[in-house]
């Protein structure tokens, strides 16, 4: 592709896929005493390909071309842009321009803050996203020259955003840092509860308030089981509680729903990682289930996977009045992916839809 850019410098535009310190193109810098009109066709070209030339054409100060990608993207392409939202935002938020993307964002984020705070790959926000969610020119640039009426008007415009925020999960540093300094549009015994939280971890905090659910509306366990799975994820010595759980619990398969055969497991899963296997015992309290760190992979049948991350676990529920862990002996045996519903002999494991968890310790 032939482009000039702002200083008046030719490029010729190379797509490629293995570069990754430019985006996805590489150039050639050269000169040219006549000018050339530039026919680029993008009509019907995937969306990730106007996005990514979209940031080569900023990359080489091409102003004109980038502009017309960046409209084009928010008027015809607003639905994959939601879609790749966490992706799309955390880079343009670490750029001076995109300032239409930037408002895009913005604009999700106040409106739709579930769509945004529930999905797998969004962490935080950045605090120049904030000033621009605000969407007024009239709060300080210094946070020392804020007034009552400044805290308020930053309240309002986020009241749809705060509930979403898991301050129980938030480190002391990040406490301190990113939320002290906005105290003030917290309640007042909320602040009090994170306070506490941070000085007795342990301790139930008193104050009503609730975060969005850590867990998906499934009945297999409760938000205390999977608070009580998250300690043994990250091994952790003082157990997580259900107002502290790092992680979020997405259901992919439903026996009940989806079938119990050992295809349909493979069907589903292939491809997911860091999952969590339940099995409720018929006719009993009894919960069991196993923790995979590994990507499940179809097609490794009949090999043995290595992990020393890999668990086994019997829950506390009703009549049963523990939980029991069982962690891995031997790592480089750990996992042993079965594609058939194969009759299996030998040391202890568990087995469930096609997956054989062994060399564990016994229950």
């Amino acid at each position: 592709m032939l482009v000039r850019n702002n200083s008046g410098k030719w490029f010729c535009l190379l797509w490629s896929h293995t570069d990754s310190n430019l985006p996805k193109v590489v150039y050639q810098e050269f000169s040219l005493r006549d000018d050339y009109n530039v026919i680029i066709e993008v009509e019907n070209k995937e969306k990730s390909f106007i996005y990514d030339l979209m940031l080569a054409a900023d990359a080489f100060e091409l102003e004109e071309l980038t502009n017309k990608l960046e409209t084009l993207l928010i008027e015809t392409k607003s639905s994959w842009l939601r879609t790749h939202f966490s992706f799309i935002y955390h880079f343009i938020f670490s750029r001076n321009d995109f300032k239409k993307l930037k408002n895009f964002c913005n604009d999700i984020v106040v409106k739709y803050p579930k769509l945004i705070f529930d999905s797998d790959d969004f962490t935080s926000l950045e605090e120049s996203a904030l000033w621009g969610i605000a969407q007024t020119s009239t709060l300080p640039t210094n946070l020392d020259d804020w007034t009552k009426e400044n805290f308020l008007t930053l309240k309002t415009t986020l009241q749809q955003c705060l509930p979403h925020i898991h301050y129980f999960h938030l480190s002391s540093t990040e406490i301190v840092d990113k939320i002290k300094p906005y105290k003030k549009i917290i309640d007042k015994q909320l602040w009090e509860d994170i306070n506490q939280h941070l000085l007795i971890p342990e301790r139930p905090v008193s104050f009503g308030y609730r975060i969005t659910p850590r867990t998906e509306s499934f009945s297999t366990i409760s938000e205390e089981h999977a608070a009580e799975i998250s300690t043994w994820i990250d091994r952790k010595t003082n157990a997580y509680t259900s107002i502290n759980i790092p992680y979020k619990f997405k259901l992919i398969l439903r026996g009940t729903q989806d079938g119990f055969a050992p295809q349909k497991f493979w069907d589903i899963c292939h491809g997911h990682a860091c999952t969590v296997v339940l099995v409720k015992v018929k006719g009993t309290d009894g919960i069991i289930g196993g923790y995979n760190p590994l990507t499940w992979d179809k097609n490794t049948d009949g090999k043995l996977m290595e992990t020393k991350d890999s668990f086994i676990f019997s829950l506390k529920n009703g009549d049963i009045p523990n939980s029991i862990l069982s962690r891995v002996i031997n790592p480089q045996y750990a996992i042993l992916n079965r594609s058939k519903n194969d009759q299996i002999t030998g040391r202890p494991h568990f087995w469930v839809f096609g997956c054989i968890v062994r060399n564990l310790i016994s229950f």
